[in-house]
């Protein structure tokens, strides 16, 4: 090696160390928004989120959370994959008047670093549903084996991940046993989450330089040239994830049973029967996603069915009130499952608004079935009865009469002349009966 080789030599060395022992730097931060109930699609969501961020280099996956709650298995999925995430994994709950209620409170605990924005709350974790007794005892035990059942698996699930996480256990266990619930500045005085930030670049000023722990290896967090790079879902995910929601399950199931019944009633329409079936598939899906009692379908139908007799039935609004009761209980039931769910139909919202308009369109149906009864009939040969026209020919008995624009075979109990006016009292086959109208003479 020459003299002047050596400089070009010492450089390549001096690269090779610096990059053997710098640090590397991650060029973006993926970040993802999780809004609205916790479900199989968020968890879909969530989980791909975090596989492209491990594959793409990310320095880190941010979630911006805000969510009431949802059910149980996906939020066990969410958990478990921001446990063995091989990304650092960052949950902001956000933006101010957020939750992260129920099920938030889980992911949240789950992430490497939790994070929420003044004005947001955290907790509430109790998974019950409105048919569930909680009653307890002295101790504040509850009494009922489900629910007890429930509240000791949950709690002791949520328990493990704030171990796991180095946050507060006993704040946690109250979270799920007393459906504690607190703001934003207590969560970071009890250690429940690590950061209380006003924006996303005060949240990552704050966590420059912190150590996580990932896949069991430390880790330090360096943002300082990172980009953020948002993940969005897929049109597809996007609706799945709307009509993963009991409200709007519902509202699906109502569109479907009154867009059937109006192309039913009225068939050739088309557009009712098409809306009805296009609401039907979604309810399928959304049925498919989130976990419901078939006992609740069932009385919902019960009802619906009974508001459908009373158009046919006179039952003075017997069958009417009986149907609202039973699509009301069905309802309350439909998705009222604390083992698998904490999140259940709206009643004032959503579920007597349907009921009322299920019996609205009965009562409407029924009235106008009544004044069709009530109305003269106008088409049709029964018609003929009660209409005046004029003899063709003599009836003597029988002879040719003139009504309604044709000419009609007749027989008359008393002879009539040409030109006299008569009635048809009865029509007996393609033959009417007729007499003498009144004022002709």
């Amino acid at each position: 090696m020459t003299h002047a080789d050596r400089p070009l030599v010492l450089r390549l060395v001096l690269l090779a160390l610096l990059l053997g022992v710098a640090p590397a730097r991650a060029e973006h931060v993926n970040t993802i928004v999780v809004d609205g109930v916790i479900s199989a699609a968020t968890a879909d969501f969530v989980e791909k989120a975090i596989a492209e961020s491990e594959t793409d280099g990310a320095a880190a996956l941010l979630i911006l959370l805000d969510t009431p709650g949802g059910v149980l298995d996906p939020t066990k999925d969410i958990v478990q994959a921001l446990l063995n995430a091989k990304v650092p994994t960052i949950v902001y709950v956000s933006p101010q008047g957020a939750w992260a209620a129920s099920a938030g409170t889980f992911i949240t605990l789950a992430a490497n670093v939790a994070a929420m924005a003044p004005g947001t709350s955290i907790g509430a974790a109790s998974p019950v549903g409105g048919g569930t007794s909680e009653e307890r005892d002295e101790e504040g035990t509850r009494t009922d084996v489900m629910g007890q059942k429930v509240e000791n698996f949950t709690s002791a699930f949520i328990e493990s991940i704030a171990q796991e996480r180095d946050r507060n256990v006993e704040w946690a266990v109250k979270a799920v046993r007393e459906a504690e619930a607190i703001g934003a500045a207590e969560a970071l005085e009890l250690d429940v989450v690590d950061i209380v930030a006003r924006d996303r670049d005060d949240l990552f000023a704050q966590i420059e330089g912190r150590e996580v722990a990932v896949s069991g290896e430390s880790r330090t967090l360096e943002f300082s040239d990172a980009a953020f790079r948002p993940i969005e879902m897929t049109p597809l995910e996007k609706v799945f994830d709307f009509i993963a929601n009991p409200n709007v399950a519902m509202l699906l199931m109502m569109g479907a049973i009154l867009g059937i019944m109006l192309e039913v009633n009225s068939p050739g329409i088309f557009v009712p029967g098409a809306i009805g079936l296009v609401c039907l598939i979604l309810a399928v899906f959304a049925f498919d996603l989130l976990p419901f009692s078939f006992l609740g379908l069932v009385l919902m139908f019960v009802g619906v069915g009974l508001m459908i007799a009373e158009m046919f039935v006179s039952a003075y609004g017997v069958l009417l009130l009986g149907g609202m009761a039973f699509f009301l209980f069905g309802g309350m039931m439909l998705f009222d499952m604390p083992e698998v769910s904490d999140v259940t139909v709206d009643f004032w919202g959503v579920l007597l608004p349907a009921a009322v308009g299920m019996a609205s369109f009965g009562v409407l149906a029924v009235v106008a079935i009544g004044r069709s009864f009530r109305r003269k009939q106008t088409a049709g040969v029964s018609e003929m009865i009660g209409q005046v026209g004029r003899a063709a020919t003599p009836l003597a008995p029988e002879g040719r009469v003139f009504v309604r624009g044709e000419y009609w075979n007749a027989r008359s109990d008393e002879e009539l002349p040409v030109d006299a006016s008569v009635e048809v009292i009865e029509v007996q086959g393609m033959r009417l009966r007729v007499r003498r109208a009144a004022g002709d003479f």
